[in-house]
């Protein structure tokens, strides 16, 4: 799936979506596009999803770009969980 090499910043704050984004809604490749009818954030396993059930419908009968990367990440600690203790990685040996 996508994620990004390396990042500036260790964690990254939730900011809120304003407006419409005038860049990046025009078709740059091929014929057909697909629009979002509302903004939303888009995870890494959607656009994978979307990536494979596209794949599936053409048959290697088209060429597909993908315009979007998931540079924000969408994790969230579980509902009634303590405060701190970090994950602990497996013992190597």
């Amino acid at each position: 799936m996508l994620s990004p090499k390396k990042v500036k910043f260790r964690k990254q704050m939730k900011g809120r979506m304003r407006g419409s984004r005038p860049a990046g809604n025009s078709l740059n490749f091929g014929e057909f596009g697909l629009q979002a009818a509302s903004a939303g954030w888009v995870s890494a396993k959607e656009i994978e999803s979307a990536r494979i059930a596209m794949t599936r419908y053409v048959k290697r009968g088209g060429r597909i770009w993908i315009r979007v990367f998931p540079d924000k990440t969408d994790h969230q600690e579980p509902a009634e969980t303590r405060m701190g203790k970090a994950r602990e990685l497996p013992k190597a040996g």
